[in-house]
């Protein structure tokens, strides 16, 4: 009788690890990133007018807080992104990379502030950034 529940113990325990194994050898079925840039994407930064009214509203109810949005119309790739509420105006937004990898688009802006001794509007400003690009089937990863 002890054979018996000692070999169940036994193997249960190697069963369960041969499962965990298998599992963190798999990688979970997650499809694996690579980061490594392919190319950089052209694209053109948008005035106000020219963005899409559609996505223009979201941009509008979102300003508030930071945001990093898309929108495409199956021709473009619109990327956005706002750095929410700021005391005074002044500041700009600077696109650092955008390119192209085997499975996504990288998108890195910084905010720049006012310069020292700059004359600011002093009421508040909601700064935020559109470009138009391309249509990719790809996600859109923010750096």
């Amino acid at each position: 009788m002890k054979k018996k529940v000692f070999f169940r113990a036994y193997l249960h325990r190697t069963l369960s690890v041969f499962f965990i194994l298998g599992i963190l050898f798999t990688g979970c079925g997650l499809e694996e990133t690579d980061s490594r840039k392919l190319e950089d994407l052209s694209y053109t930064i948008l005035e106000e007018q020219e963005v899409p009214q559609e996505f223009l509203s979201v941009i509008e109810e979102k300003k508030e807080g930071i945001f990093k949005l898309t929108y495409t119309d199956k021709e473009y790739l619109y990327i956005a992104v706002g750095y929410g509420e700021q005391q005074t105006g002044g500041y700009s937004i600077a696109v650092n990379q955008c390119y192209l990898t085997q499975n996504a688009i990288y998108f890195d802006t910084t905010l720049i502030g006012p310069s020292k001794g700059e004359q600011v509007n002093q009421a508040k400003s909601y700064p935020y950034l559109v470009i138009k690009t391309k249509f990719l089937e790809k996600s859109v990863v923010f750096e």
